[in-house]
This record gives structure tokens, C-alpha cells and sequence, in this order.
């Protein structure tokens, strides 16, 4: 059975920084690509970060040089840390696990409130 288990998430503070975490059990995890999107209430879901097999990442422009993502394929662990947080970026974030561009496989998710 695949699992994508996120954690991390929590309460901050504008400017203040978290770091998330996905493990993944169940897949070949180093012949996937990982991202992380994010959902804010009222919105659709919009990919945040991506990284590839090879390590070669991906932001959307709205995080570029704030957040980073990163994988460690002993550890079947991807994980995306975030800083100076804005109010903008409070959401559900969203691990995944993609193949050949394709999302295969969905975490449950972890939110994340940054207060003003």
C-alpha cells in the first residue's frame, strides 16, 4: 500500500520559516519525481515546489528564494522548507509523488497557518 505521510505543518508567524516533511513507503521512491502543492481556502490547488529523479527543482514564481525543496532517497523522504512565510502562503500543502509527469499518488496533506 503506497503512503505519502506529510508533517510538519503548524502555526507561525509572518517571516517566520517551517520545514516539512513527506515520507513515502509503498513506492520505488527514487524513480519518482516529488513536489509539494498547496490549496488556500477558495482556491485551487497550485504546485509550489518539484524535483526530479536527478535533482533538478522547480518553484512557482511566487516562492522562488523563499522556499526549498529537497529529497533524500535513502530515506524515502521529501521535504520543503519554507521561510519568510507570508499570510499569502497559509494553506493545506500537499505532498506527491509523480512518474513520466504524472501525479500517481496524493498525501493527505498537513495545513499551514501564517498569522500576520
Amino acid at each position: 500500500q503506497v503512503q505519502l505521510v506529510e508533517s510538519g505543518g503548524g502555526l507561525v508567524q509572518a517571516g517566520g520559516s517551517l520545514r516539512l516533511s513527506c515520507a513515502a513507503s509503498g513506492i520505488v521512491f527514487r524513480i519518482y519525481g516529488m513536489a509539494w502543492y498547496r490549496q488556500a481556502p477558495g482556491k485551487q490547488r497550485e504546485l509550489v515546489a518539484a524535483i526530479t529523479t536527478g535533482g533538478r527543482t522547480n518553484y512557482a514564481d511566487s516562492v522562488k528564494g523563499r522556499f526549498t525543496i529537497s529529497r533524500d532517497n535513502a530515506k524515502n523522504t521529501v521535504y520543503l522548507q519554507m521561510n519568510s512565510l507570508k499570510p499569502e502562503d497559509t494553506a493545506v500543502y500537499y505532498c506527491a509523488a509523480d512518474f513520466v509527469g504524472r501525479v500517481d499518488y496524493w498525501g493527505k496533506g498537513t495545513l499551514d497557518t501564517v498569522s500576520s
